[in-house]
């Protein structure tokens, strides 16, 4: 048995008209901006947010997501567009329910799935004939029909006959101020051609394109195959850099010139590792789910391990720049400017730059750092405060080392006051001084 037309119809005509009630459910990077936005589009919005701490911030008008301005929230707030919740029983008023929750890896590598599965628990027990229900957490190609989909089905609706699911794939940039959500096109993709074409509505409202793809299957494979992408990529680079380091080149002027090359070359830039939401970890959900099915990707795990050796090489790198000076890592003032895993953002996670801080750190180190976003971060099991940038410290410190290269740090002063710099990110591209680059 399949939906009736009516089902559909009503479903489609709400989509259209915006007068559907959508719950995104987690209000993170993802979620939070998700939801503003649909708000934004004239649709009442639910956001169902676990942390009761989160939810009370929110429900005050305070963002703790650095793309959504606090202000925007208040205002969605008082227009009675946005309202939020901390449990999920607000979810039986929705038409469609977003689901973006984390999705981790367990130490042993393998994908925790712990938070979409809470998740679909809580839209069970609300879960009504008609309702639209689309899984946006990154994840290995199978998820939305092999986890998500009983899980909606214990509440004793099924799949393709009372209710519609589909799978689309965040394409979130923190602290990209180009590419937003009404500019990126939405990949949708859905267990029928019902579902696929209500997702394909829903975002639709607010993403001037959406790609509709054959299935929820090929949709998750989307978002891992573009972040696959990125971490080859970043791989193959990374290498060079260790490459030119042997020949006595300069990586930073080889990759610049090959981009001068107008077809056929994507530059990419070394760096101490990879770090954020997705790179780290989407190559693996893949991996994973294809050694469960026999098939070694040889490739991708290449690639993951030449990114997860980089903070050693920076760390080595840091140790023969410090040797040029006649001194060891052991007892060193290292200031390490940068731990956010990019910049412009205050996020840490996965972040190399804490990597290296623990390197140096176990080395004997005396390792401080500067970072005007990130107050407090911790790694190894120890726990740091940000330092001012101040002309003493820069002048008392054996050596600076740049690991995420803001755009609000004068790079020149740090090249004129530093007895010597290790740069990660070229940042001090042009500068003279006592300068190891990456």
């Amino acid at each position: 048995m399949v939906y009736t037309g009516a089902v559909t119809e009503v479903l489609g005509a709400k989509l259209k008209s915006r007068t559907a009630r959508i719950g995104v459910v987690g209000l993170g990077y993802v979620g939070l901006p998700l939801a503003v936005e649909f708000a934004r589009a004239g649709f009442a919005v639910t956001g169902i947010e676990a942390s009761r701490a989160r939810a009370d911030a929110l429900g005050r008008g305070r963002s703790y997501v650095e793309d959504v301005p606090g202000a925007e929230v208040a205002r969605l707030l008082r227009a009675r567009r946005l309202e939020i919740a901390s449990g999920g029983s607000a979810l039986s008023r929705c038409d469609a329910v977003v689901i973006c929750v984390q999705t981790p890896l367990r130490k042993s590598k393998e994908p925790d799935l712990g938070a979409v599965a809470a998740a679909c628990r809580e839209a069970a027990k609300s879960l009504r004939r008609g309702q639209l229900v689309v899984l946006e957490s990154t994840t290995y190609p199978g998820t939305t029909e092999e986890v998500v989909r009983p899980a909606l089905e214990s509440s004793g609706l099924k799949a393709g006959r009372d209710f519609f699911l589909a799978y689309s794939p965040e394409r979130v940039d923190p602290g990209n101020a180009t590419w937003k959500i009404a500019n990126t096109p939405k990949v949708v993709g859905g267990i029928d051609a019902a579902s696929t074409r209500l997702a394909a509505a829903l975002y639709g409202a607010v993403a001037a394109r959406v790609v509709p793809v054959s299935s929820a299957k090929a949709a998750e494979l989307v978002k891992l195959l573009e972040n696959s992408f990125r971490a080859v990529n970043i791989a193959l680079v990374n290498e060079m850099a260790q490459v030119c380091d042997r020949l006595g080149l300069d990586v930073w002027e080889v990759v610049g010139a090959a981009a001068t090359k107008p077809f056929g070359f994507m530059p990419f830039w070394p760096g101490p590792g990879i770090g954020g939401h997705c790179i780290p970890k989407d190559p693996q959900l893949l991996s994973w789910k294809m050694k469960t099915l026999n098939y070694e990707p040889r490739f991708i795990q290449l690639a993951t391990a030449i990114n997860g050796g980089m903070p050693e090489y920076a760390a080595a790198r840091v140790a023969r720049a410090l040797n040029r000076d006649g001194k060891a890592v052991n007892g060193s003032r290292i200031l390490v400017l940068g731990v956010a895993y990019k910049p412009g953002v205050s996020d840490c996670r996965e972040s190399p730059s804490l990597d290296v801080m623990h390197l140096l750190a176990e080395q004997g180190a005396r390792v401080e750092y500067h970072d005007a976003r990130v107050p407090r971060a911790e790694a190894g099991g120890r726990a740091w405060r940000s330092r001012p940038l101040t002309d003493a410290a820069l002048k008392r410190t054996d050596l600076v080392a740049i690991l995420t290269a803001h755009r609000d740090v004068d790079y020149a002063r740090v090249a004129r006051l530093a007895r010597r710099v290790f740069d990660a990110r070229n940042a001090t591209s042009g500068l003279s001084g006592r300068i190891d680059r990456l």
